[in-house]
């Protein structure tokens, strides 16, 4: 355990809304004994449990429990921000490590999980042209030579290909001509598990679980806040909290607001997947695995991938 520790070790557990990734990231600490810290920019505030799918239960595991870190920390109606996140995230980050733990990040919003992962202080790196086009003919031996002369490499996995190597020499570039966007947290050596869901599975599980949460009262959970949270800022946490919102002030009947929302929530997956797809794009390795194999095969699956790249 003392070789994971010493490199800031992090699994990331990612993948698009009803992939299954909490209950991986719950089936996975419960087998390596660690905790999980959420990534999903909704899950932070109280009383937005059906609408933000905390799947608190889903945390429990007969007489064991799973502790949980960014869940219910700040009211409805309060706007949490990205730089609120980063700070929460490193505070729960060095409580687990302090346990002898390797934390699990587990959560959809794309954002907030590079925001914490690839060390940049909420301005994203922009691409470098020329540069790319001068590193393209070296190999990975003398781009892992240049970027060592540029950092400590704590992080294998930014020389495991060419690519990586490539865009963390232009990474760390642009933080030594910009000083001060330079993260004043630790870089992670982070272990990207995805969730692969086929796209017809998604679908209809996207539609079974509404249906199931709009059945377990969470127009009354929406109703309950309107009491203490205006319908502007209900409107402004979008999909569940907008369009039910809209239902109850009559704008919409219930099979459009049931209607909108399902397609809504399906392009909001399209747009989580498409994310991934960018971060890949942008040399970070997902490793996905399928949402079809049993949870002892995922577990040994990523436990495998932690013993090869951790």
């Amino acid at each position: 355990m003392s070789h994971f520790l010493s490199t800031h070790p992090l699994i990331a557990i990612i993948g698009p809304t009803a992939s299954g990734k909490t209950k991986v990231a719950v089936d996975l600490a419960l087998e390596i004994n660690s905790e999980i810290i959420s990534g999903d920019s909704r899950q932070v505030y109280r009383g937005m449990g059906l609408g933000t799918g905390k799947d608190i239960g889903e945390y429990r595991a007969g007489e064991k429990t799973v502790p949980y870190h960014l869940i219910d920390i700040v009211d409805a109606g309060y706007k949490y921000n990205i730089h609120e996140f980063q700070n929460d995230f490193f505070k729960a980050y060095h409580q687990i490590i302090d346990k002898n733990k390797i934390p699990i990040l587990c959560g959809g919003s794309g954002l907030y999980v590079e925001s914490v992962t690839q060390d940049f202080n909420l301005t994203a790196v922009p691409p470098n042209r020329i540069l790319q086009k001068e590193l393209e003919g070296k190999t990975l031996d003398e781009l892992a030579q240049m970027l060592s002369n540029l950092k400590a490499l704590h992080n294998r996995s930014d020389i495991e290909t060419k690519r990586r190597a490539i865009r963390a020499i232009e990474i760390a570039n642009y933080q030594k001509e910009h000083p001060e966007i330079t993260s004043q947290f630790p870089q992670l050596n982070t272990l990207f598990i995805g969730i692969d869901i086929e796209r017809e599975d998604r679908r209809k599980k996207i539609t079974r679980r509404l249906t199931q949460r709009l059945e377990e009262g969470m127009l009354d959970e929406v109703r309950e806040l309107l009491k203490t949270v205006s319908a502007e800022d209900l409107i402004y946490y979008g999909l569940e909290y907008k369009y039910l919102t809209l239902h109850l002030l009559g704008k919409l009947t219930y099979n459009e607001m049931f209607e909108q929302l399902e397609i809504a929530i399906h392009q909001f997956a399209k747009r989580q997947m498409t994310w991934y797809r960018g971060m890949e794009r942008r040399g970070i390795n997902i490793n996905w695995i399928s949402s079809k194999l049993s949870p002892e095969e995922k577990n040994r699956a990523i436990i495998m991938l932690m013993k090869e790249q951790l």
